[in-house]
């Protein structure tokens, strides 16, 4: 087998994004706590136009992340999940209970402290990470256990996206806003009229952002609006430029932009002051909203749903394995590390509260996959009898 088709097929295994960001991880922490530790830092505050490394990667190429998650979101809406109300009834459900349970609970341990401003980094599910989780079980999964994790998912990603544009927006300037927006509007109305010029979309994208950039309003932002502007055919076996686009920025995200961003953000000091703070109430109320808010939230939300009759469980699907793939969205990762770099200026914040995140995901992801695997088990000796 020659070393193409191997570099294919790992670039094709739905489990390779997930691994790749624990690798990416694990090095960082550890090259960041090493004799390297000084140099690996200065690296990533090495300055470029506009900002440093570390910037242009949660500012810039993240903004690529949130025009694939646009991408993604328009698509279940227009044609996927999100397009029949009776179907989206209830991931949308189980999606509100799992950011406002995590909110509560992280708000009930930092009210009326410094890192109250903090309440947002629980509330996100890391879609690649749970999916990757859920991939390493293979066919045993059920269809649409699958599905209602892909659409909690990125929904839990939409409200993630309107917690940072309306909660986490600093020195706010008008003027700048309303340009970004007019260029957007622009987009819109060339979309709707079908002009086909990828290229055009993204420069006067490009323009979008950087006036989003400056309006105080985080830029990333910019990437989920220009998503929704890039012409969409809702006929499933027409290509558009939407599902054109969205197929080219697959690998290069999970492959370079996340792990990057899991690099530049997990190179994190681990020193007295770090672990010590893993006791303080900020970092309890992350263990609280992702380890116990998001299943309870998620599975709580979904029950009542189903109890009024809205909507029902997928087929195949018994509230076993629910409870257990709500334990997955507490995997917060990549959204919730990028909110706590919105959420708080103080390093030592920004430092536990990242390590709360790592702690935190690693045994969602444990505890997910280990309820799956019995569930799962049990599920098919029931069938055999």
């Amino acid at each position: 087998m020659n070393s193409k088709s191997t570099l294919s097929r790992i670039l094709s295994n739905e489990k390779a994004p997930g691994i790749l960001l624990i690798l990416c991880t694990i090095f960082s922490l550890i090259v960041a706590n090493s004799t390297f530790g000084d140099a690996y830092h200065h690296f990533w505050t090495t300055m470029l136009p506009l900002g440093n490394i570390e910037f242009w990667i949660n500012d810039g190429l993240m903004a690529i992340f949130f025009l694939f998650v646009g991408l993604e979101l328009k698509k279940e809406i227009y044609t996927g999940e999100l397009s029949n109300l009776k179907a989206a009834l209830l991931p949308v459900f189980a999606a509100i209970g799992g950011v406002l349970v995590p909110a509560a609970i992280y708000m009930y341990f930092n009210h009326d402290t410094s890192t109250a401003h903090g309440w947002g980094i629980p509330m996100a599910t890391d879609i690649a990470f749970a999916l990757g989780i859920l991939s390493l079980l293979g066919s045993r999964v059920p269809l649409g256990l699958k599905v209602f994790l892909t659409a909690l998912a990125v929904i839990d990603d939409l409200m993630a996206i309107l917690v940072i544009g309306f909660f986490y927006t600093s020195n706010f300037d008008g003027t700048n806003l309303l340009i970004s927006l007019g260029i957007l509007t622009l987009l819109f109305v060339l979309g709707k009229r079908n002009v086909n010029y990828l290229w055009l979309y993204l420069i006067l994208g490009a323009f979008a952002w950087y006036f989003m950039l400056q309006s105080g309003v985080h830029a990333t932002i910019a990437g989920v609006l220009l998503a929704f502007t890039i012409p969409f055919s809702k006929v499933k076996t027409q290509s558009s430029l939407s599902t054109d686009l969205e197929h080219s920025l697959a690998k290069p995200v999970s492959f370079i932009i996340l792990p990057l961003f899991a690099l530049a953000n997990t190179a994190v000091l681990i020193d007295t002051t770090a672990i010590n703070g893993l006791l303080h109430n900020n970092a309890l109320g992350i263990y609280g909203g992702l380890i116990l808010g998001k299943p309870l939230g998620i599975t709580l939300f979904s029950f009542f749903v189903i109890s009024l009759g809205w909507c029902k469980l997928p087929n195949a699907v018994n509230w076993k394995h629910l409870f257990a793939v709500a334990c997955l969205g507490g995997i917060g990762f990549t959204m919730s590390i990028f909110i706590t770099n919105l959420a708080f200026s103080n390093q030592e914040d920004i430092v536990i509260s990242k390590l709360a995140i790592l702690i935190s995901s690693t045994i969602a992801a444990l505890l997910g996959y280990i309820l799956l695997q019995f569930t799962l088990k049990n599920s098919e000796i029931e069938k055999k009898v």
